[in-house]
């Protein structure tokens, strides 16, 4: 039995707006999109495809000048409608017309036998081929993974702490036999092991529970608990000269049904959330889905913010933005546009419906013991002030790291720092909390991608 790793450091902001675990029945959006700008490390994007090209799912649609032979494949058959550029000319954007019945670019197929049985390499290349290996990320540095590379392990996070995220015993159900066949074939990539890591206080999901071929783990906390750089820091911390891969739930199965299939399934059932959402559930699509048709008629009126992804980490991609490549979540919060008084919302007063870390709202802020459900706006209650030490960023790490000292580090480039510091075990998503309750108001994950960019390029 798997030894439970306790976290006690972290914060858990709970949301109001959780989507309901039911499917909801939505029109189809007609046009989908493929954005470089979802894939961190990829160096001028050139489009392989112009438009009134016509493309099944899996063909390749642009690649990367650093990522040779790895291939960003359409999600869905049909008509190129787009190469949307921005400044100069850097491409932004491809968007397709669906069909409406989805032809496949073909794969070999392989039984699970022949996983098993499997030359490494030419799982590479099926893998490569079909556009699914930017599924796979690399730490350090939380990039797509170099193909060349062998890791020293493969991770794998079994649940997602962030605030309003999806539920996997959703978006993975009925998905078993693709997620132990998507583990075989991992396992063939790297000499050591394939983890995977469950939750003990939550709900698991029924697709980990028969899973052979992984070492399993248990870990209990608030979140950044289902981070998998917070559990790679528990399990086997990355020092220099290591090299590992992640690879989220999703991408294990979608690399099991290309094996098993022989064919690029872009797929999709994501959460819609959010308290600004009339009727929150579960929505079946494709990836790269413009949102447009899943929201119609089901916003509370108000200005909004549209997340593709959770509000730590995610990205505002309006009423009529596209899923992004990684995301299985949408949500939909106020805008927090609105001008406050300061007797009423300050420091001066306190409020019932307002969350904070540093118990800056009052009384109520202890009575609530963690259990009310915040209806939160993206307002940042202040300006950018002097980056002080307050000790609150190591309360909610649970890593021995010292993240001021880091990020301080990186904005003068010290290099030498950086390193000692632990820059290697960290990605944006790692320090997205740090983000939240930051009194500075500093772009604490945008430093730390700077910082990341700087090592790379050293």
């Amino acid at each position: 039995m798997s030894q439970i790793i306790r976290l006690k450091k972290g914060f858990e902001i709970n949301l109001a707006g959780e989507a309901k675990r039911e499917i909801l029945n939505r029109e189809q959006p007609e046009t989908f999109s493929v954005k470089p700008t979802d894939f961190v490390g990829v160096l001028r994007p050139k489009a392989l495809v112009k438009p009134g090209d016509n493309v099944k799912a899996g063909t390749p649609v642009f690649s990367g000048k650093n990522y040779p032979g790895v291939n960003f494949a359409s999600p869905v058959s049909g008509e190129v409608a787009d190469v949307v550029r921005g400044e100069k000319r850097a491409l932004l954007e491809i968007r397709i017309l669906a069909d409406k019945d989805i032809e496949y670019e073909t794969f070999d197929q392989f039984t699970p036998s022949d996983l098993n049985n499997a030359d490494p390499e030419a799982l590479k290349k099926e893998i490569l081929d079909s556009g699914l290996w930017p599924f796979i990320i690399q730490r350090p540095f939380a990039v797509i993974a170099d193909p060349n590379d062998s890791p020293k392990a493969i991770y794998i996070s079994g649940f997602d702490s962030n605030p309003l995220s999806a539920d996997y015993g959703m978006t993975l159900k009925g998905e078993e036999k693709y997620f132990q066949a998507g583990i075989d074939a991992l396992g063939k990539l790297t000499e050591g092991q394939v983890h995977l890591s469950i939750s003990s206080d939550r709900e698991v999901a029924s697709i980990f529970s028969q899973i052979t071929g992984v070492q399993s783990h248990k870990f209990h906390g608030p979140h950044p608990s289902g981070n998998v750089g917070v559990q790679i820091h528990h399990i086997d911390s990355i020092v220099k000269g290591d090299l590992v891969w992640t690879v989220k739930p999703e991408g294990v199965v979608k690399i099991g049904k290309l094996f098993l299939e022989g064919r690029y399934d872009a797929r999709r059932t994501i959460a819609l959330a959010g308290s600004m959402v009339k009727e929150t559930g579960y929505i079946e699509t494709y990836v790269g889905a413009r949102v447009d048709k899943f929201l119609r008629d089901n916003l509370k009126e108000g200005n909004t913010r549209v997340i593709s992804g959770n509000v730590l980490t995610g990205e505002s991609i309006g009423q009529e933005g596209y899923l992004g490549f990684y995301d299985d979540l949408i949500t939909v919060i106020p805008e927090g546009d609105e001008e406050r008084f300061f007797l009423t919302t300050g420091w001066l007063g306190p409020i019932m419906s307002r969350l904070s870390f540093h118990r800056a709202w009052g009384l109520m802020s202890f009575l609530n013991g963690g259990k009310k459900k915040y209806d939160l706006d993206t307002n940042l209650n202040g300006e950018e002030r002097p980056f002080v030490q307050t000790g609150a960023f190591e309360k909610v790490l649970p890593m021995d790291i010292y993240p001021v000292y880091l990020l301080k580090a990186i904005m003068a480039e010290d290099y030498d720092e950086m390193e000692a510091l632990g820059i290697y075990e960290l990605a944006e998503e790692d320090l997205s909390l740090c983000e939240f309750i930051d009194v500075s108001k500093m772009p604490v994950q945008s430093i730390l991608r700077e910082g990341i960019q700087l090592m790379m390029e050293s």
